[in-house]
Protein backbone atom coordinates (compact mmCIF):
# COMPACT_ATOMS: atom_id res chain seq x y z
CA UNK A 1 0.00 0.00 0.00
CA UNK A 2 2.97 2.32 0.29
CA UNK A 3 3.17 2.61 -3.49
CA UNK A 4 -0.12 4.58 -4.05
CA UNK A 5 0.91 6.98 -1.31
CA UNK A 6 4.23 7.53 -3.07
CA UNK A 7 2.47 8.14 -6.40
CA UNK A 8 0.21 10.78 -4.86
CA UNK A 9 3.23 12.46 -3.31
CA UNK A 10 4.99 12.66 -6.67
CA UNK A 11 2.02 14.41 -8.26
CA UNK A 12 2.42 17.35 -5.91
CA UNK A 13 5.46 19.55 -6.42
CA UNK A 14 7.69 20.11 -3.44
CA UNK A 15 7.06 23.38 -1.66
CA UNK A 16 9.56 26.09 -2.47
CA UNK A 17 10.78 27.46 0.81
CA UNK A 18 13.05 30.42 1.12
CA UNK A 19 16.44 29.51 2.40
CA UNK A 20 17.94 31.45 5.32
CA UNK A 21 20.09 34.30 4.08
CA UNK A 22 23.30 32.75 5.43
CA UNK A 23 22.59 29.55 3.46
CA UNK A 24 21.73 31.49 0.30
CA UNK A 25 25.02 33.37 0.60
CA UNK A 26 26.93 30.07 0.40
CA UNK A 27 27.28 29.18 -3.32
CA UNK A 28 27.72 25.50 -2.44
CA UNK A 29 24.41 25.38 -0.57
CA UNK A 30 21.24 24.57 -2.46
CA UNK A 31 18.17 23.50 -0.50
CA UNK A 32 20.41 21.23 1.58
CA UNK A 33 20.92 18.87 -1.37
CA UNK A 34 24.68 18.98 -0.95
CA UNK A 35 24.40 17.33 2.47
CA UNK A 36 22.41 14.30 1.25
CA UNK A 37 24.49 11.15 1.12
CA UNK A 38 21.90 8.67 -0.15
CA UNK A 39 21.80 9.00 -3.96
CA UNK A 40 18.22 7.71 -4.07
CA UNK A 41 17.08 10.35 -1.60
CA UNK A 42 19.09 12.99 -3.46
CA UNK A 43 17.49 12.04 -6.78
CA UNK A 44 14.00 12.08 -5.26
CA UNK A 45 14.43 15.48 -3.58
CA UNK A 46 16.18 17.03 -6.59
CA UNK A 47 13.36 15.77 -8.81
CA UNK A 48 10.76 17.24 -6.45
CA UNK A 49 12.56 20.58 -6.56
CA UNK A 50 12.80 20.44 -10.37
CA UNK A 51 9.04 19.89 -10.63
CA UNK A 52 8.36 22.63 -8.09
CA UNK A 53 10.53 25.12 -9.99
CA UNK A 54 8.84 24.21 -13.28
CA UNK A 55 5.42 24.72 -11.72
CA UNK A 56 6.53 28.03 -10.22
CA UNK A 57 7.94 29.13 -13.58
CA UNK A 58 4.68 28.30 -15.36
CA UNK A 59 2.61 30.20 -12.79
CA UNK A 60 4.96 33.20 -12.83
CA UNK A 61 4.81 33.26 -16.64
CA UNK A 62 1.01 33.32 -16.50
CA UNK A 63 1.13 36.28 -14.12
CA UNK A 64 3.62 38.04 -16.41
CA UNK A 65 1.23 37.53 -19.31
CA UNK A 66 -1.73 38.85 -17.32
CA UNK A 67 0.25 41.91 -16.28
CA UNK A 68 1.38 42.50 -19.86
CA UNK A 69 -2.21 42.27 -21.11
CA UNK A 70 -3.39 44.68 -18.43
CA UNK A 71 -0.60 47.15 -19.20
CA UNK A 72 -1.44 46.99 -22.93
CA UNK A 73 -5.20 47.38 -22.37
CA UNK A 74 -6.45 50.10 -24.75
CA UNK A 75 -8.92 51.21 -22.07
CA UNK A 76 -6.12 52.34 -19.76
CA UNK A 77 -5.16 55.99 -19.92
CA UNK A 78 -1.58 54.96 -19.07
CA UNK A 79 -1.48 52.10 -21.57
CA UNK A 80 1.96 50.84 -22.59
CA UNK A 81 2.99 49.81 -26.06
CA UNK A 82 4.34 46.32 -26.61
CA UNK A 83 7.76 47.94 -27.14
CA UNK A 84 7.51 49.54 -23.69
CA UNK A 85 6.40 46.25 -22.12
CA UNK A 86 9.24 44.42 -23.87
CA UNK A 87 11.77 46.89 -22.54
CA UNK A 88 10.44 46.66 -18.96
CA UNK A 89 10.40 42.84 -19.00
CA UNK A 90 13.62 42.43 -20.99
CA UNK A 91 11.77 40.66 -23.82
CA UNK A 92 11.78 41.10 -27.57
CA UNK A 93 8.82 43.04 -28.91
CA UNK A 94 7.52 39.93 -30.72
CA UNK A 95 7.59 37.98 -27.46
CA UNK A 96 5.80 40.85 -25.69
CA UNK A 97 3.04 40.72 -28.31
CA UNK A 98 2.64 36.98 -27.74
CA UNK A 99 2.58 37.48 -23.97
CA UNK A 100 -0.09 40.20 -24.26
CA UNK A 101 -2.25 37.83 -26.32
CA UNK A 102 -1.63 34.97 -23.89
CA UNK A 103 -2.57 37.25 -21.01
CA UNK A 104 -5.76 38.33 -22.77
CA UNK A 105 -6.67 34.67 -23.24
CA UNK A 106 -6.05 34.01 -19.56
CA UNK A 107 -8.14 37.02 -18.55
CA UNK A 108 -11.03 35.83 -20.73
CA UNK A 109 -11.02 32.57 -18.83
CA UNK A 110 -11.57 29.00 -20.00
CA UNK A 111 -13.27 28.53 -23.34
CA UNK A 112 -16.49 26.56 -23.42
CA UNK A 113 -16.37 23.64 -25.87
Amino acid sequence: MAEPERTERRLRPAPLLFEPSEAAADPEHFFDLESMEDPGELLERATELTLAFRTATDRATEFQAIAAAQLADPGRFDRLTTADIAQRADWTEDYAKKMVEFGRDLLRGPKNP
